[in-house]
């Protein structure tokens, strides 16, 4: 085995894939602290593509390894020497990872069992859910060793808490914990040390039992509500639902309502 064989291997490990029914469950494995490299990031995006591609994939949930971390972001390290171009080629790779993993067609869910800081919060935000365990901390702290959050945090924690608190935790580095983080709309739900993956696959089960096609689309529109107006939104809700008309799983829901049977979804 060659030393580039190794080090793929390496990157391969450092996100464990899991399939539990309808769902992805990819487990960030860099210890001790699952930390974010390139490699790493290129693997997500690969991944998110790939489960796009996979119809019987509805929900992907991620979580950390172990039960400390959730992810401490990137090794401040890969930084120190003050390399721009190295900075640009981390930046590039988190934006296309966690933009890809926003706009899978499904739904994705973080379990965060651990510390989220820096680029860990970053693709917890990127996810469309959260679920936190109580002893679970999050921040971005990344204005405190002189830099900022480059993969998203800006702008998808403004989103979600508003730009009070969004400015709390990136202007002044406030942490928050579990309690707070639910309490100001940064997650929706607290899980008790340890369940925060089973909450997680709970949830995503739920997923399971909607139309996949109308998944797909219903989330296009909450997501286009942060950059287009109303007056392009409504249309687009009406133009949408229409299109629906064209899936199997239109047919297929509505009948199996009418029948009083389970939907047999083919996400096509």
């Amino acid at each position: 085995m060659t030393s580039s064989d190794l080090m793929q291997n390496d990157a391969e490990q450092a996100i464990i894939e899991t399939i539990n029914g309808h769902t992805a469950i990819l487990t960030l494995n860099n210890p001790p602290a699952n930390t974010w490299t390139a490699d790493s990031l290129v693997l997500l995006k690969d991944i998110v593509q790939r489960l796009n591609e996979d119809n019987n994939i509805y929900a992907l949930v991620i979580t950390g390894k172990g039960d400390k971390f959730f992810s401490a972001g990137a090794d401040l390290k890969l930084f120190a020497d003050g390399d721009k171009g190295n900075a640009a080629t981390m930046a590039k790779c988190f934006g296309e990872a966690f933009e890809t993993l926003s706009a899978f067609r499904g739904v994705s869910i973080a379990a965060i069992n651990g510390y989220a800081m820096g680029g860990g919060l970053e693709v917890a935000l990127a996810c469309d859910l959260r679920i936190a365990e109580s002893q679970a901390q999050m921040a971005l702290p990344e204005a405190t060793v002189g830099l900022l959050p480059c993969a998203g945090g800006t702008q998808n924690l403004t989103a979600l808490v508003g730009e009070g608190w969004a400015k709390r935790m990136i202007l002044c580095g406030e942490r928050v914990d579990a309690a707070k983080a639910e309490r100001i709309g940064l997650i929706e739900e607290v899980a008790e040390k340890g369940e925060s993956l089973d909450a997680a696959v709970a949830l995503a089960a739920k997923v399971a039992r909607q139309s996949p096609s109308s998944v797909t689309v219903c989330k296009k529109l909450i997501q286009a509500g942060r950059t287009m107006p109303r007056t392009q939104a409504l249309p687009l809700e009406r133009e949408l639902f229409v299109g629906l008309f064209d899936t199997e799983d239109q047919a297929e829901g509505v009948n199996a309502f009418l029948d009083k049977r389970a939907a047999n979804w083919k996400n096509c």
